[in-house]
């Protein structure tokens, strides 16, 4: 046993000695939830709108802590080292989580020994877009169009080891194809190029997608998952074309492990009425998010979904050849 997890497993019954009249009182003061990615984007804006509803349900403020940088480590490592005492939260990428661990060769934190889940919350869609002038309507017509010239189209990413690039080299070994991809380290620059048409395509998270696919300076063709996204029901998911691309991002509420069970499954159920608010189900679509997540919402079906995403995103790294750095 490590000495962290000799550490949290005696916090833990130690905090345990008084856990009924703990969990009952808590919060007794302001909670953090930290969020790893920079304030105003829209992960940050769903989880201002459910911690803003969390602090009024319980009775104390919920303050969001924005601390992006380093593909998640900053804030995803600042949670898992602090204090289990339910005052500090993650609200984790499905990167920081299910990526990172397969893409790091040394990563600052463990995601199942160093945390545990409160409740999942939202989904996160990917789409796949290209420039008004591509001559192309549908995922089958685009990949017809690069084996006519393979290599001519780039393919805007945020990088290869991200999810917008793991599901490109997902497509080009599925299809066949040979998008050259183009790392981006800002949304914004990603999008601009591809409406000058310096790039062809690009995928971008349904928050980012949805205002240019409205304004139609951005086609879609599909996108990511096994599934249609409720507010772009005319898009095909890209698994209706190649069976072996369906990843997701998602977000999920983590606690810093040996946090009191009782006060995980008080907030878990706070979570839940939260997301199910017709404030959060209305908001939620606008910013690309999809919160019907079914019995994830509970820590116990949060652990599962986690495990599950865990083998299955590992089975996808390794099956693209990817080493981690």
């Amino acid at each position: 046993m490590t000495r962290r997890s000799y550490l949290a497993l005696l916090t833990s019954a130690v905090l345990g000695l008084a856990t009924p009249s703990h969990a009952e009182s808590w919060p007794t003061r302001p909670v953090t939830v930290v969020v790893s990615q920079a304030a105003g984007n829209s992960p940050d804006v769903l989880c201002r709108i459910i911690v803003d509803k969390l602090g009024k349900a319980l009775g104390q403020q919920f303050v969001v802590e924005n601390k992006p940088g380093a593909a998640n480590l900053v804030g995803t490592q600042t949670v898992a080292r602090a204090a289990p005492d339910g005052y500090t939260f993650l609200f984790a990428t499905s990167a920081a989580l299910v990526t990172n661990p397969y893409t790091f060769k040394k990563l600052p934190y463990d995601p199942i020994k160093d945390f545990v889940p409160v409740a999942m919350v939202a989904r996160s869609n990917h789409v796949l877009l290209v420039n008004p002038e591509v001559k192309a309507t549908t995922l089958p017509e685009l990949i017809a169009l690069e084996k006519l010239a393979p290599g001519s189209l780039s393919l805007a990413v945020d990088g290869p080891r991200n999810i917008s690039g793991l599901i490109a080299q997902s497509i080009n070994k599925q299809a066949g194809t040979n998008f050259v991809m183009v790392p981006y380290n800002t949304t914004t620059n990603a999008v601009q190029d591809i409406i000058t048409g310096r790039i062809q395509v690009t995928i971008q998270s349904a928050s980012v997608a949805e205002p240019f696919i409205a304004a139609n300076t951005l086609r879609p063709l599909a996108v990511a998952g096994s599934t249609r996204v409720a507010s772009m029901p005319d898009v095909p998911a890209i698994s209706e074309t190649l069976k072996s691309v369906d990843l997701q991002g998602w977000f999920m509420l983590m606690a810093p492990v040996g946090t009191p069970p009782e006060i995980v499954q008080k907030l878990s159920a706070e979570v839940a009425r939260a997301i199910s608010s017709p404030e959060v189900r209305e908001r939620a679509p606008t910013l690309g998010f999809d919160v019907r997540i079914g019995d994830a919402v509970t820590p116990a079906g949060a652990k599962q979904f986690l495990d599950t995403e865990l083998a299955a995103t590992g089975k996808v790294i390794q099956g693209l050849g990817i080493q981690p750095e």
